[in-house]
């Protein structure tokens, strides 16, 4: 049976535009239920000024207050080198850094260019490998751009590679918009490949055309077997008003359990954890599978 690892990030990347406070402690209750169903890498805070991302200024909380379990990873974003330096202090063991693929979201987001961001992370790879630190590479905007619109492959991979050869031990290709297909997935995939190995890449798909599920299995077919997501669907799309954001887990464990494909997850008990969350929100989940098998209990529970 194939083992696929899927990268939980709801409780970072699916929580940090809400726009409503979060107490703390909700936070760390997600985190401990996506534990207990099986989840062994969740993305758990970002280490960033409030200033800019006020939704993850309890970072250090988080970190203190996690009920850290065997075997679980607990990643941060440290986007610098005074967020790597919190990072450690709160005992983190493994951070992601971020670079996009597009020159234009680069400058509007961070402002500098492609090549100044990464060379703003090297003083972070070389702390990292004097901590012993993990240290993950995300690219954005792999298939298109809000501001570029279509990205070439090659500049995908030529990004990619960048991080894989400063030190990232995989790379996370992020479709930042939702607007990939399966037929562009792959031609990025296929670039990348050349650069780097596909035993280090994952994907990062976003449903905001409902490609999200499809961008997996083509994935998969290729051979990617990592796999970022997010419980319930949590994240909008900031750059397509009233979209959604991140594939739910729920539905990416479905499509990959389907295949005979091992995740280690138990799929009731990450429903049960989506319904959870997506209460303390207000909101229904975005995730399909869950919407399916919530839908179904009532007419079990009175059979």
């Amino acid at each position: 049976m194939e083992k696929v690892r899927i990268v939980e990030v709801g409780p970072r990347d699916g929580l940090q535009n809400e726009k409503q406070a979060i107490p703390t402690a909700t936070k760390l209750e997600l985190i401990e239920r996506l534990a207990a169903a099986g989840l062994r890498d969740i993305e758990a805070t970002s280490f960033v000024s409030p200033k800019w991302v006020p939704q993850m200024a309890d970072h250090a909380e988080i970190m203190a207050g996690l009920q850290r379990r065997p075997g679980v990873n607990y990643p941060v974003l440290a986007p610098n080198l005074k967020g790597f330096e919190a990072a450690v202090a709160a005992g983190v063991t493994e951070v992601a850094v971020f670079a996009a693929a597009s020159e234009a979201f680069s400058q509007k987001n961070i402002n500098c260019s492609i090549a100044e961001s990464i060379n703003r992370f090297a003083p972070v790879f070389e702390a990292a490998r004097q901590h012993g630190v993990k240290v993950r590479g995300y690219v954005s905007c792999v298939v298109a751009c809000p501001y570029d619109g279509a990205i070439a492959p090659d500049k995908v991979a030529e990004v990619a590679a960048r991080l894989h050869d400063l030190g990232s031990y995989e790379v996370s290709l992020g479709d930042t918009i939702g607007a990939g297909t399966p037929a562009s997935v792959l031609r990025m995939l296929e670039a990348v490949a050349t650069k780097v190995p596909v035993a280090q890449l994952a994907g990062h798909y976003h449903d905001t055309y409902g490609m999200a599920a499809a961008n997996v299995y083509a994935s998969y077919q290729f051979g990617v077997r990592v796999f970022d997501s997010s419980v319930a669907g949590l994240g909008g799309c900031p750059y397509a008003k009233g979209a959604t954001g991140n594939v739910a887990t729920e539905d990416v464990v479905y499509l990959l359990q389907g295949l005979g494909a091992d995740t280690g997850v138990d799929l009731q008990r990450l429903v049960d954890c989506g319904a959870w969350i997506s209460e303390q929100l207000g909101r229904a989940p975005q995730s399909r599978v869950t919407r399916a098998l919530l839908a179904k209990q009532p007419a079990a529970n009175g059979a």
